[in-house]
């Protein structure tokens, strides 16, 4: 009877968690000023995306960068 509600307070805290985890990514990739500009490369995109997801990593070692190049087209 009570696994529901453990399983409900599990999922919780897990959210609960993965948002603060976020969050401190986001307040990484803001202190980095990856947030500001108007330029949308896929360099800036990507390396925005992967500071969020790294979170608390960053404060301790991790500069995740992402380098993209689109293929040219042939003639």
């Amino acid at each position: 009877m009570h696994t529901r509600r453990a399983s409900t307070t599990g999922s919780r805290t897990v959210a609960i968690i993965v948002a603060v985890w976020l969050l401190i990514g986001l307040a990484a990739a803001g202190q980095r000023s990856y947030l500001s500009g108007s330029d949308a490369t896929c360099a800036k995109i990507g390396t925005t995306l992967v500071t969020v997801v790294a979170g608390p990593l960053n404060y301790v070692g991790a500069n995740p960068k992402i380098d993209c190049s689109a293929p040219q087209p042939s003639r």
